[in-house]
């Protein structure tokens, strides 16, 4: 059911989804990407995220606990500890991606589209531990829900990413902002962990 709930989580995933490396990413590809080439890389990435993370959503709690046997509250923390590195990253260098990340040579965009932007860059370690909490939580309904929103904004932010990228240089936002999004990504990385931490039985 949409209501207030669905949508303060979809704007948690949406922290989490961390629109700003998908900008950076895209704006700063070599060679230059077109705006043909952008959508195209665009909606391959969400679509297949969006699968991706529902899938996870609903299937995922049962696979950690039956196959893998791994509790949930380890996902918690060990994502959160990646989330972490990634916010932390961007808070001290000022970027969310190494130099060298985004040399992938004659990669597909069909490759480029699946690794690295619909997993880890929008289907990370973070999102996924918050997909499946959030099932436990809210409900697998509620959660695809929020989730479809989230990624459709962050689809939405993915096309204008050469016109955010020219504005953010002009007036020299660009950095700032991936440090203070650096900043939100590491606080909700400490909040995950600790969630995880109350969650182990002593």
């Amino acid at each position: 059911m949409f209501n207030s709930q669905v949508v303060e989580n979809a704007l948690y995933i949406l922290a989490l989804l961390n629109p700003a490396s998908k900008v950076m990413f895209l704006s700063t590809y070599d060679p230059h990407l077109n705006t043909k080439q952008i959508f195209e890389l665009s909606w391959k990435s969400s679509i297949a995220a969006l699968v991706m993370l529902c899938l996870l959503a609903g299937f995922g709690e049962l696979m950690l606990s039956r196959v893998f046997k791994v509790d949930l509250y380890s996902l918690q923390i060990s994502g959160g500890m990646v989330l972490f590195m990634i916010g932390w990253t961007a808070v001290r260098k000022g970027r969310f991606l190494k130099k060298n990340d985004n040399a992938w040579g004659n990669t597909s965009f069909t490759d480029l589209s699946l690794v690295p932007l619909a997993a880890p860059l929008i289907a990370g370690p973070g999102t996924i531990a918050a997909a499946i909490s959030s099932t436990a939580e809210y409900g697998l309904s509620s959660t695809s829900i929020a989730l479809t929103i989230a990624i459709t904004i962050n689809f939405i932010i993915m096309l204008f990413s050469p016109a955010i990228n020219i504005f953010m240089e002009k007036t020299h936002l660009l950095g700032p902002l991936i440090r203070l999004t650096g900043l939100i990504i590491s606080t909700v990385a400490v909040q995950m962990i600790i969630s995880g931490l109350r969650s182990i039985p002593f």
